[in-house]
């Protein structure tokens, strides 16, 4: 592993994820590829057990990680990948907060469904386990079971930027917003910027294009 991302998800990361592989760290994991390796999700049930884990085995055939699940283990990975250089994706609570609850906390977590979720659990080959492991870790776990708190969860997310931001030495670690770019990025990284625009793939509709799509195929 050459880049681990210890922001939480809907700070960017998929936009990341699409930068990180263009400029030659790839492939790279995000949370979408939890379902595409199911024989794997046993090690991430015993991670979010607590359980001591093979991480190598987990992001075998990887050169980076993004998002969640990787994000809410990143005290245990820095020692296993300790040439790994850290990114911290964040962006402001409040939209965080909005973004996160319109997306994943309705799809995977407690918030609303609608006929679209119903039908996803129903159809879609593993997500109904990848749905538990979800809500384990991430509503349950990270956030103690009240991401519905907004008050509550936006602490979390504060302290979970402030906790990495305390522990990774500032020459391994770079801090992205939204709007940075290529520059801080490339910089970072020591690679040349590319010559088209920085990839912004996370806004809401996208997302609901993905669960869409996987639908499809799964019918």
């Amino acid at each position: 592993m050459r880049v681990l991302g210890a922001g939480v998800g809907r700070t960017g990361t998929l936009s990341l994820k699409a930068a990180l592989e263009r400029l030659g760290f790839g492939p790279c994991f995000h949370g979408r590829h939890v379902l595409d390796h199911p024989d794997r999700l046993p090690l991430w049930l015993a991670a979010a057990a607590g359980e001591p884990v093979a991480w190598e085995a987990v992001f075998a055939g990887y050169a980076s990680s993004v998002d969640w699940p990787g994000a809410a283990f990143w005290r245990d990975l820095l020692p296993v990948f300790p040439e790994a250089k850290v990114i911290l994706t964040e962006r402001d609570p409040d939209a965080w907060y909005s973004s996160v609850a319109r997306t994943i906390y309705r799809m995977f977590g407690d918030g609303p469904s609608d006929a679209r979720v119903v039908e996803a659990r129903r159809i879609v080959p593993g997500l109904d386990v990848f749905t538990a492991f979800h809500r384990a870790m991430i509503w349950d776990g990270f956030f103690a079971g009240r991401f519905a708190d907004r008050d509550h969860a936006i602490s979390v997310y504060l302290e979970h930027n402030a906790a990495v931001r305390a522990a990774v030495p500032p020459e391994r670690l770079l801090v992205m917003e939204p709007g940075a770019g290529w520059e801080p990025l490339c910089a970072f990284l020591g690679v040349a910027v590319p010559r088209e625009p920085y990839p912004h793939l996370n806004d809401p509709e996208r997302f609901w294009a993905r669960v869409e799509a996987r639908m499809a195929e799964s019918r």
